[in-house]
């Protein structure tokens, strides 16, 4: 029971976070399941994916009713990376987990630094360039990072919400909300499938799990729509050096 009490307080703070930056739960959430449980590193993946839906599902309640989602893009961007995600989950068992989360961490520090030199970088919405070049690129990052979700999960939500900025023109609290639904709902619902067809879903650690995340991606949600694009950006960079230096070391 202290075990649980743990775990769905550690869900829930990491969720709020996660929701007001648009990622890196897993990177709280995911080690702390391995900690208090002992379990293999997959089953802890497994159900980190499938409370991590709860989290979409509790910020995407509270973002639809003040974000306008593009219907066409969301499509096209499920399109992109749900292959991305299927084959990450696949190849999970054949990634060497200690280098792939050195290569992570270092690409999400970038991350963060580039965000830095950026002058109003998510600040302000700017015109996304709708041509066949900029559109093979684009879906090509999201099947990337869909690739890393299958397979890692942990602050892959930072780098579709960056990817969403930088490529897309949006600002911090449209991008994050984007993110949540995406990689929050579907990405992480497909991996969980995946997963589960190849190994097997502690189901004990569900509930609290599911409801931390559910409330926490709600609360998360209210406090970055109460927040301006500035203020929600220097949390951002603050999350994604923890999370990248977290994943080195």
């Amino acid at each position: 029971m202290f075990e649980q009490i743990c775990l769905l307080a550690i869900s829930l703070i990491s969720n709020i976070f996660s929701a007001f930056s648009g990622g890196g739960a897993g990177v709280i959430q995911l080690p702390a399941i391995l900690l208090l449980f002992n379990i293999p590193f997959i089953n802890a993946l497994a159900v980190h994916k499938i409370a991590t839906v709860a989290l979409g599902i509790g910020a995407t309640s509270k973002f639809a009713k003040t974000i306008s989602f593009k219907k066409d893009l969301l499509i096209k961007l499920l399109l992109a990376g749900l292959p991305g995600v299927f084959i990450g989950a696949q190849l999970i068992s054949f990634t060497d987990d200690q280098l792939a989360r050195l290569l992570l961490g270092v690409l999400i520090v970038s991350i963060s630094l580039y965000s830095y030199k950026t002058k109003n970088h998510g600040e302000i919405v700017y015109e996304y360039s709708n041509t066949l070049q900029d559109n093979l690129i684009g879906y090509s990052l999201i099947f990337f990072t869909g690739l890393l979700n299958g397979s890692l999960s942990a602050g892959t939500g930072l780098i579709f919400t960056i990817i969403l900025i930088s490529w897309y023109g949006m600002d911090y609290k449209k991008a994050i909300a984007y993110t949540l639904i995406i990689v929050g709902i579907f990405f992480n619902a497909l991996g969980a499938i995946t997963l589960g067809l190849v190994t097997e879903i502690e189901w004990i650690l569900l509930p609290a799990l599911f409801f931390g995340s559910l409330i926490g991606g709600y609360l998360g949600a209210k406090i970055s729509l109460s927040k301006s694009n500035h203020t929600i950006k220097i949390i951002y960079q603050t999350i994604t050096i923890i999370v990248g230096v977290s994943l080195i070391i």
